[in-house]
């Protein structure tokens, strides 16, 4: 792994919370990811289950945690298993880890080989006093799984072999646990927004007319890598001229032009944990009169959606508020009307034209990270605050993003030392 070790305590802090949120008699099953494949014998990078990293750490293919809080044995309360490494595995693919290095690591004091598996989850789940199977899947709002995972796979088994037990959804409990982020989360958050400011901050001093929206994305994952991150957090959109308006452009291929803005949605991961910043600069050095009353409306609603943030605020309805904001910056750039307002239909208003995304969503070890938008902002919640403007007619988009941790009062911006004052990025690139 590139990063640092991050010690074992997190994740049986993080274990323990699991088993104060299952019932007498559970046992609950988190598997690894698959090793996806392409063509011919090709495979994806791996990327972990992050239920699974969550718990133990552990970044390995073919991994499983098996937890069962009441066995009778403490020895297999919690058991991890593990792919067992041989000289030829070691040679092809690189070290696997041992039994010591995984306890280690996890702070799991029982681990055993797949090879063992089947035996003793057998004498887990008769033996056990179990009357309950928390299994896992992908639960989130906005998943779509074409694919067959590792986890529906071994449903599909367990339910064949032990079919007169009890099954359950483990997936909201883990929402709801990683929701809340524990310290060393944040101090690990943090520092993937430190690494993302440092690209940033080397992309102000890179970016000229005649630049490639490629070359800016390399410069990126240079600084990202360089500071021991894996690289980015997601696809990175580097969208110049009218690709602003464009959500997701991800093809990163057009030539910077003198006049035209940038809009950078690039941040870095690290550790599993990710951070998500979006700025918008001019490839010039300098915003024109236009640009920057826009660029300054979006900052204002950026903030503004900031402080409206806390334990007692509902996202849906902090939603309706920024977007009150959002129409009244609109009103004030000319882009809609008052009597446009009046007159809109409440299914498609006015300021949609110009805003047409979500504020915030909430962030951790999924960029679009696990728990429930209809509760309200639970402390220590970390969320994305990202309002746009995007006028197309005038060939320019500009959005704004910081991450945020709820707190007692307020909220904690991972971000507030990368710059976004327009003054400051032009200071900055003039340099």
């Amino acid at each position: 792994m590139k990063y640092e070790n991050i010690g074992s305590e997190l994740f049986e802090t993080n274990r323990k919370r699991l088993v104060k949120a299952l019932p007498k008699g559970a046992i609950a099953v988190f598997n690894a990811n698959d090793q996806m494949p392409t063509n011919a014998d090709g495979t994806m990078p791996f990327k972990q289950n992050n239920d699974l990293f969550y718990l133990t750490g552990v970044q390995q293919e073919e991994s499983c945690l098996v937890i069962c809080p009441d066995f009778p044995d403490k020895n297999l309360r919690e058991v991890l298993f593990l792919r067992e490494p041989n000289e030829l595995l070691e040679k092809w693919e690189g070290h696997k880890l041992t039994k010591k290095e995984a306890k280690e690591l996890s702070g799991v004091t029982t681990v055993r080989w797949n090879g063992d598996f089947q035996k003793v989850f057998h004498h887990m789940m008769v033996m056990g006093g179990v009357s309950s199977v928390f299994l896992n899947t992908n639960e989130h709002y906005r998943s779509s799984v074409v694919v067959e995972t590792r986890d529906a796979r071994f449903i599909n088994w367990c339910k064949s072999a032990y079919p007169l037990h009890r099954y359950e959804r483990v997936a909201p409990i883990m929402a709801s646990l990683r929701s809340i982020k524990q310290k060393r989360e944040i101090e690990l958050m943090q520092k993937a927004c430190d690494i993302t400011e440092k690209g940033f901050r080397r992309i102000l001093g890179f970016v000229k007319p005649g630049v490639m929206e490629y070359e800016i994305e390399a410069e990126y994952v240079h600084e990202f890598i360089m500071n021991r991150s894996r690289g980015f957090a997601y696809e990175p959109i580097i969208a110049s001229g009218v690709n602003n308006c464009v959500l997701h452009y991800l093809e990163n291929s057009r030539e910077c032009k003198a006049g035209d803005l940038i809009l950078l949605d690039v941040a870095a991961e690290y550790a599993n944990y990710n951070s998500d910043l979006t700025r918008t600069i001019p490839v010039s050095g300098k915003f024109t009169k236009r640009q920057k009353e826009v660029y300054n409306a979006v900052l204002r609603v950026l903030r503004g959606a900031i402080k409206l943030m806390g334990p007692s605020t509902n996202f849906f309805n902090y939603q309706k508020e920024v977007e009150k904001m959002m129409e009244e910056e609109l009103l004030k750039l000319k882009l809609i009307s008052k009597s446009e307002t009046i007159k809109a239909n409440p299914e498609q208003p006015g300021f949609r034209k110009y805003f047409y995304h979500g504020t915030s969503h909430l962030i951790g070890l999924d960029v679009h990270d696990v728990g429930d938008m209809h509760a309200k902002m639970a402390i220590g919640s970390a969320w994305t605050v990202e309002p746009g403007i995007y006028i197309q007619e005038e060939g320019f988009g500009i959005r704004l993003e910081n991450n945020v941790v709820i707190q007692k009062k307020g909220v904690v911006d991972l971000m507030k030392n990368i710059p976004v004052e327009a003054e400051e990025i032009e200071e900055l690139m003039s340099k």
